[in-house]
């Protein structure tokens, strides 16, 4: 009876420490989760692992800018005067040097894991080189990285997995072209469309398209030729260039169809295609005419906003917004879903059209961040209410900028 006493006994302590372990477990991880998610986010700032890269016109210095604090880091580029660009999983800019035949990767330091943000190491250049003959044209697919070479007409190209080996460059693609101002696209199913210069037309522009392998294989010929392509944009099935003889549609099969430009245009034509990825839709853009919708199920046209004063014409950071920036300073921004026009606003003095450099112009879902080559500064202009400019100063001359990393502000 003692026995059995002492195991009843026994067992309520087992019982109860069970029990305590529980409520301990269960507290840490309340504890844990609320660790997670205790940071506060300010809305009224830009989100924390967003980041913004500034190159400068006459000299090689960068400015790395992360707008939620100001903080602004310099680094220094191989060349001045450089083109950026951001890849496809956000954390890198590619850096473009046409006229010394370079590319060069930087990466953030940030990796997105679907809720939340890593920080994977400090700012700092890749390895990764690219050398290929007058790059010009950039695009990004997933992990991808696609440059078209004016020099010869070939592609060069990179998988993200790469910029960090030692000694890396980036992967040459020749499809047998001659050297033109061209452009490329790539396709779900990994093959390229491609321009070609038959040299029906005098220029630099190319006159048609055909699709390749990621080996420079023809897959599927080019059907139409054009008096001159120039911009373009895909969605991965459908890929739209915009040419002379109209708004040429590519798909991944390979059938090419033009759609004709708006009544009005008489010799205009979009040199400019984009493409909104969340708010799935093209936008043609002319400095002669305006902004467009691009429809390839119903091949119409459609204006979003019609003018000849436009500077600046950009998709935001997530394709759910297009911004548009006058020579006279206002700023227009456009819901993309609808077209409706959300905000506008003046945001700085008015600049002459023929400025040799123009402040340049990108946007996250909060702000707007305007390049001003003869103040030395980036403008960051809150979305919400467009009076309420930060200047942030960066190198002396400002050239070109590109926003990278995650509208995020959530840490592991």
């Amino acid at each position: 009876m003692v026995q059995m006493l002492a195991l009843n006994k026994n067992k309520m302590k087992l019982h109860k420490l069970q029990i305590v372990l529980t409520l301990a477990f269960i507290t840490a991880l309340a504890a844990c989760k609320k660790n997670k998610t205790e940071e506060p986010i300010l809305l009224d700032t830009e989100h924390k692992y967003i980041n913004v890269l500034v190159s400068d016109e006459l000299t090689n210095q960068l400015s790395l800018v992360n707008p939620a604090d100001g903080k602004v880091t310099p680094f220094s580029a191989k060349f001045a005067k450089s083109a950026l660009y951001t890849t496809g999983s956000g954390r890198f800019a590619s850096i473009i040097h046409r006229d010394n035949n370079t590319v060069e990767i930087f990466d953030s330091g940030f990796e997105f894991h679907g809720d939340h943000v890593d920080v994977k190491g400090t700012p700092k250049f890749g390895a990764l080189i690219g050398d290929g003959l007058k790059p010009t044209h950039f695009k990004t697919k997933a992990n991808e990285i696609i440059v078209f070479n004016d020099g010869d007409g070939t592609l060069s190209v990179a998988n993200e997995a790469e910029f960090h080996t030692a000694g890396a460059k980036m992967r040459t693609i020749s499809a047998g072209n001659l050297a033109h101002h061209g452009a490329m696209t790539k396709f779900n199913n990994g093959n390229y469309a491609i321009t070609v210069k038959d040299g029906s037309i005098a220029g630099s522009l190319p006159e048609r398209v055909k699709i390749i392998d990621g080996n420079g294989v023809e897959v599927v010929a080019s059907t139409i030729q054009t008096k001159g392509i120039h911009g373009n944009a895909s969605n991965g099935l459908i890929s739209i260039f915009g040419s002379a003889s109209g708004i040429l549609m590519v798909s991944q099969a390979g059938v090419q169809e033009l759609i004709p430009h708006p009544a009005g245009f008489d010799k205009a034509w979009f040199g400019t295609i984009l493409e909104a990825e969340k708010a799935d839709k093209f936008i043609g853009y002319t400095a002669a005419k305006g902004a467009y919708f691009i429809n390839p199920t119903s091949k119409t046209v459609t204006p979003i906003f019609e003018s000849a004063d436009i500077m600046q014409c950009k998709v935001d950071f997530e394709g759910q917004n297009l911004h548009i920036l006058l020579h006279n300073g206002l700023l227009k921004i456009y819901n993309l879903s609808n077209g409706s026009l959300v905000k506008e606003g003046n945001v700085m003095p008015e600049v002459a059209k023929d400025d040799k450099q123009k402040p340049t112009l990108e946007a996250t879902k909060r702000y707007t961040y305007l390049t001003m080559p003869k103040m030395g500064e980036l403008y960051q202009i809150d979305n919400n209410n467009l009076a309420d400019i930060k200047k942030i100063k960066v190198s002396n001359t400002p050239y070109r900028l590109t926003i990278f990393g995650f509208e995020n502000s959530q840490s592991h």
